[in-house]
């Protein structure tokens, strides 16, 4: 498939993971990636020669999101080498991280996501689309628990970050840009579920009882490169992947 011949698309979180395989996808459909990695330089450079490998353009973007200036230096970047940008892929999050400040998931899963909308309007063109995953313990966010309690402000944050581009969906329509969401259960191999069974141990496999089954990382990119290639879905569609049905004890 080539559905984003011509096409340049930007990842957050790009240098492992599910950010890793969704720009490896993009290549393999036809995109031209910049991959934006926080610190990890050398993970960041192999997901660029293989996306190179394939017959695509790589660009490699750091920046940590948080931080304003390496945002405006990144999209600069981007500005410079492709003067446009078709998919943003808002994959970038956290929050259990050790030794930060305590409104670090709130600056990183909504202000830095809302920042990031803002500062690529300018390149994005008409039939642009944004992509923000999340999970679903933060998609419905008050409306079912959350367990362990320690992923509790990443869910809030990630859900206030969900809900402000939401709000702008209307905006973005005038633009001819829109804002699909791809919603995940615990994703298999993942560093978060890993981070949060230390907290709960045993988390992980009664999860996957209870869901027949958990999304791997292929799965769960799949799906987010396959949204971006809907044209079909409306502005504000959300894709879920893997069971929305659990209980906590």
């Amino acid at each position: 498939m080539s559905d984003f011949c011509g096409q340049v698309a930007l990842v957050t979180g790009a240098s492992r993971g599910v950010g890793a395989s969704v720009a490896r996808l993009l290549a393999e459909r036809g995109a031209d990636v910049v991959i934006n990695y926080h610190s990890k330089s050398s993970r960041a450079l192999e997901v660029a020669n293989t996306i190179r490998s394939i017959g695509r353009r790589a660009l490699l973007a750091q920046a940590d999101l948080t931080i304003d200036s390496d945002m405006k230096k990144m999209i600069k970047l981007v500005e410079e080498q492709f003067a446009h940008l078709d998919l943003l892929i808002l994959n970038a999050s956290g929050g259990l991280e050790k030794d930060k400040a305590l409104d670090y998931a709130m600056q990183l899963n909504l202000t830095a996501q809302v920042r990031a909308v803002d500062l690529s309007l300018s390149l994005m063109p008409r039939g642009g689309r944004i992509i923000f995953v999340t999970s679903h313990l933060a998609h419905f966010y008050g409306q079912k628990p959350v367990s362990p309690i320690v992923y509790e402000p990443v869910a809030q944050s990630k859900k206030a970050g969900e809900e402000a581009l939401r709000s702008r969906i209307a905006e973005l329509a005038t633009r001819g840009i829109k804002l699909l969401v791809v919603s995940g259960d615990l994703i298999e191999g993942t560093i978060t579920p890993k981070l949060m069974q230390r907290h709960n141990p045993g988390m992980i496999e009664s999860r996957r009882k209870q869901a027949g089954s958990l999304p791997s990382v292929e799965d769960f990119a799949y799906a987010i490169v396959d949204c971006a290639a809907n044209t079909q879905l409306e502005s504000g569609a959300t894709i879920f992947v893997g069971s929305t049905e659990w209980e906590i004890a």
